[in-house]
């Protein structure tokens, strides 16, 4: 069975909270089970970890929460916040203190073809 889980934002919309909290909170549960966890926000998603964006961005209409609140369970939970270069090219040092690492898309590539990995894209 595999150790750690990949996820890999690429798509989402940037402030869809509803698109970005379910991968969030897998990433926080994956933790909690004492899984290796790692988020990679890369392509459009990548705004997400532009200062400002998940804080004005609400977790669900039903919620008070933002996306940033829920971005910072995970990271307190241990999941790993990382960026790919691309994203850091285009909104440059402007980003949320939870970022552990600047990756480039071989890291992604290479930590996707490992077996003791499972990789959740969205």
């Amino acid at each position: 069975m595999a150790d750690k889980l990949l996820i890999v934002m690429m798509n989402a919309d940037p402030e869809d909270g509803p698109a970005l909290v379910p991968p969030l909170n897998q990433a926080c549960i994956a933790a909690a089970m004492e899984f290796e966890v790692e988020i990679v926000f890369t392509g459009r998603a990548g705004r997400v970890i532009q200062k400002g964006v998940a804080a004005r961005t609400k977790a669900s209409e039903h919620s008070d929460k933002t996306v940033y609140d829920v971005l910072k369970e995970a990271h307190n939970a241990g999941v790993k916040i990382k960026a790919c270069a691309p994203v850091i090219e285009e909104i440059g040092d402007d980003t949320i203190e939870e970022l552990d690492e600047i990756v480039g898309g071989a890291y992604i590539i290479s930590e996707a073809m490992d077996t003791d990995t499972v990789t959740f894209t969205y």
